[in-house]
C-alpha cells in the first residue's frame, strides 16, 4: 500500500474528490490516505498561503498529493496556494495531457492529442512586484538556466518515454532576447541531444494561434510558466471541456496531481460537477506511483462511459448523449465498466512504469566584467531633453550618462517629442573606453545622483559574461 496526501478543497472539490476516491477504491488502487485541510478554511484561519505548518509536514512525509480545487478569498494578503506548493516543493514540471474524445464530446478538433509541459517555478510567477513611482508598477520576469535546463530535458525525456515524436518550444525571444532568449537557447542545446525526436520553435503569439486552429499538428509543447498557463487552458477548452483534463506537477522528491479547473462555487453542493478532471489527475498519479495497470483499468472504464454517452451536465448534448447523470452517478457508471474497454476510442494499454530521468544541473562560472549601471529614477517631468541634460551633470570620472529610456523606448539623446513619458526613467551610465569597474564606482555615482537632486529608486548592474553582453539595448538604439 502506498500512502498519499489528499485535500478535498473548496466549492465542488469535496464532491468530485469523493467520486474519485470511490472509483480508486473499486479499481483496487493500493492507496492509503492522509487528509489535510487547505484553501478557504485555512486562509480564514490565519494561514495566508492557504495551508498550515502541520499540513506541510504531512505533504513532505508522503511526497504525493492528490488535490481538489480550492478557493482563494478575494482581497489582498492571500497568496496562491497552487503557486506556493509548486515552488516550495520544487515541482518544476507541470504536465497536462490534452486530447479530444470525438464524437462523444463535442469539439471542432477531432484528432487533438498533445501534452503541454510548462515550467512551474519561475518566470513572472516568481511574484516579485513593486510599486516604484506614482505611476509605475513593476513585476520581475525571472528565467534561470537551471530552470530552463530542467524543464526542457524533462520535456524531451517525457516524449521519448511516452512514444511522442516531436517537441515544440514556445517563446517570445524576438522581443525578450535575454529571458526568453535563454529559454530558446537551452531548448536548442538539448534538442541536439535527442536526434530521434523532431524539434521546432514558434513565437508564442503565432504558436498560440496555430494551436487554437490546428492543434492536431502539435505533440509535446514546452514553454515558460505564464505562456504554459494560458495555452494549456486554451487547449483544454478547445478539446471539448476544461472539466475533462487533469495535470501533474512533478519534482525530484514530491509530486502533486489535480484537475485543471477551479472550485466552481456557483454550482457547489448541487452534485452536478464532472469529476473527470480530478479523476484524470488521479490516473496520472497512479502512473507516477508505478501502478500503470490500475491506471489503464480506470481510464478504459472512463472512456467506455463517455463512449456509452453517459454524461454530466457540462458535456451533455440533448441530441447525442444517452443519459444525463450527476457526480455520484457518473462515478457509479465508471465503476460498472471497470474491466471493460472502449470500442471506438483508443483503449489504453497497461503501460510500463514511467522512469523519466531528471536533469542534474552543473553550475558553471563565467568571467564577469562590470561595465556600467542602469539607474532608475522617479522624476515627474515629461521633458526628456531637459531631464537628460541635467542628469548628465551627475556623471563621474568613471561613469557617464549614455542613454535614457522610458518604458523601454529611447528618449534621450535624440528622442522623439511624440513619445509619451511616465515618471519612471531608466538612465544608463557606462564606463568610459569600455573599462571594467568595481562596485565602489557605482556607489560614487549614486551619491552624485542624489546630490544633484534626483530620486534613484533602483539599480541594475550591467555586466559582460565571458565577453558577451548581459543586458538588453533600449528600443530605438
Amino acid at each position: 500500500m502506498k500512502r498519499i496526501t489528499i485535500a478535498k478543497g473548496d466549492g465542488i472539490g469535496p464532491e468530485i474528490m469523493e467520486a474519485t476516491l470511490e472509483i480508486l477504491k473499486a479499481a483496487g488502487a493500493p492507496l492509503e490516505y492522509d487528509e489535510i485541510v487547505i484553501g478557504e478554511k485555512a486562509y480564514l484561519s490565519g494561514h495566508t498561503s492557504g495551508i498550515s505548518p502541520e499540513s506541510w509536514d504531512i505533504l513532505r512525509k508522503n511526497k504525493v498529493f492528490l488535490k481538489a480545487p480550492i478557493t482563494t478569498p478575494q482581497g489582498g494578503g492571500f497568496k496562491s496556494l497552487n503557486v506556493t506548493t509548486r515552488k516550495t516543493l520544487s515541482l518544476f514540471a507541470n504536465v497536462r495531457p490534452i486530447k479530444s474524445y470525438h464524437p462523444f464530446v463535442h469539439t471542432k478538433h477531432e484528432k487533438m492529442d498533445m501534452v503541454i509541459v510548462r515550467e512551474n517555478e519561475e518566470d513572472l510567477y516568481a511574484g516579485i512586484e513593486h510599486r516604484q513611482t506614482d505611476e509605475v508598477e513593476q513585476c520581475l520576469k525571472l528565467i534561470t538556466r537551471p530552470g530552463c535546463e530542467k524543464i526542457v530535458k524533462y520535456a524531451f525525456e517525457y516524449a521519448r518515454t511516452n512514444g511522442r515524436k516531436k517537441v515544440t518550444c514556445f517563446s517570445k525571444d524576438n522581443i525578450m532576447k535575454q529571458t526568453d532568449g535563454l529559454f530558446r537557447k537551452v531548448f536548442n542545446e538539448f534538442a541536439a541531444q535527442y536526434p530521434d525526436i523532431e524539434s521546432d520553435h514558434m513565437i508564442i503569439d503565432i504558436g498560440s494561434a496555430k494551436l487554437a486552429e490546428q492543434p492536431e499538428n502539435f505533440d509535446v509543447i514546452v514553454t515558460a510558466n505564464l505562456y504554459g498557463d494560458i495555452i494549456s487552458d486554451i487547449a483544454a477548452q478547445i478539446s471539448g471541456s476544461v472539466g475533462l483534463c487533469g495535470s501533474s506537477n512533478i519534482g525530484e522528491e514530491c509530486a502533486m496531481f489535480e484537475a485543471i479547473h477551479g472550485s466552481a462555487p456557483d454550482i457547489a453542493g448541487q452534485k452536478i460537477a464532472n469529476p473527470s478532471g480530478l479523476l484524470q489527475g488521479a490516473i496520472l498519479m497512479l502512473r507516477h506511483l508505478g501502478e500503470g495497470e490500475v491506471a489503464a483499468k480506470i481510464e478504459n472504464a472512463w472512456l467506455k462511459t463517455l463512449e456509452d454517452k453517459i454524461h454530466t451536465r457540462d458535456i451533455y448534448d440533448a441530441e447525442k448523449s444517452e443519459k444525463l447523470v450527476n457526480t455520484k452517478e457518473f462515478a457509479e457508471e465508471v465503476i460498472k465498466r471497470l474491466g471493460q474497454q472502449p470500442e471506438y476510442l483508443s483503449a489504453v494499454i497497461s503501460e510500463r512504469n514511467e522512469v523519466i530521468q531528471f536533469h542534474k544541473y552543473e553550475r558553471k562560472t563565467s568571467k564577469k566584467e562590470l561595465k556600467g549601471v542602469d539607474v532608475f529614477i522617479h522624476h515627474g517631468t515629461g521633458d526628456a531633453v531637459a531631464f537628460g541634460d541635467k542628469l548628465k551633470e551627475a556623471g563621474t570620472d568613471k561613469l557617464e550618462l549614455v542613454l535614457i529610456t522610458n518604458r523601454g523606448v529611447k528618449v534621450w539623446p535624440d528622442g522623439f517629442k511624440e513619445t509619451f513619458c511616465t515618471d519612471h526613467w531608466r538612465c544608463r551610465f557606462m564606463t568610459k573606453n569600455e573599462e571594467t569597474i568595481q562596485n565602489d564606482a557605482i556607489f560614487e555615482l549614486l551619491k552624485s545622483v542624489h546630490e544633484h537632486g534626483f530620486d534613484a529608486i533602483k539599480t541594475e548592474n550591467l555586466y559582460y559574461f565571458d565577453g558577451e553582453r548581459g543586458f538588453s539595448l533600449g528600443q530605438g538604439q
